[in-house]
């Protein structure tokens, strides 16, 4: 792990335990997987439409499965903090060649974001899902004012995927993509 500073693994740190390690057990396993299903689908109000809920479950389950051959190096059924920054390290080195899962993640989380479903994430749906995640508002506005710059910049996926690169690759901390899950600051 010595090529990464300390402020690329914090922002991975902050991915790890925010939005993977839900039990907050120390590592990332199924179990997360399904209480993050669960908790997904009670945000959008899935949880009696059971088409949303097998597409969801299904989608997470693959991230789990990729994610677990792809970073479970001593394949215990469970991802460490060090196999996570080693595995995402791994495709700082080459970001243009992700990891299947990786993808699906990323397009997993725009949808998640675009409640609305047209395409782009605005401030409105972006500002609640940081919020649903403990970020506060004022913080969620400030970030989404950044990476879109000031409002000027639609973010569409493809945007989006150019911002995802940078949050997990990127030294810069004047990156745009580090502002992508809604935290202004990773000191």
């Amino acid at each position: 792990m010595s090529s990464i500073s300390q402020f690329r693994k914090n922002k991975l740190m902050y991915v790890f335990n925010v939005f993977f390690d839900v039990n907050s057990s120390g590592t990332i396993d199924k179990k997360d997987f399904e209480i993050a299903i669960e908790r997904f689908c009670n945000l959008r109000g899935w949880s009696g439409d059971s088409e949303k809920v097998e597409k969801t479950r299904s989608c997470l389950l693959k991230v789990w499965d990729g994610l677990q051959s792809g970073a479970d190096k001593d394949q215990d059924g469970q991802v460490t903090q060090d196999e996570w920054c080693a595995m995402w390290d791994e495709f700082s080195k080459n970001p243009s060649a992700p990891q299947e899962w990786q993808t699906q993640y990323m397009n997993f989380m725009f949808d998640l974001v675009d409640t609305s479903g047209d395409g782009s994430i605005d401030e409105a749906e972006f500002c609640e899902v940081c919020q649903n995640n403990g970020v506060p508002a004022a913080e969620a506005a400030d970030a989404y004012k950044r990476f879109s710059k000031g409002g000027t910049v639609q973010v569409a996926r493809d945007e989006f995927a150019k911002y995802w690169v940078e949050f997990f690759a990127s030294e810069d901390p004047l990156a745009l993509g580090n502002f992508i899950f809604g935290k202004t600051s990773f000191n």
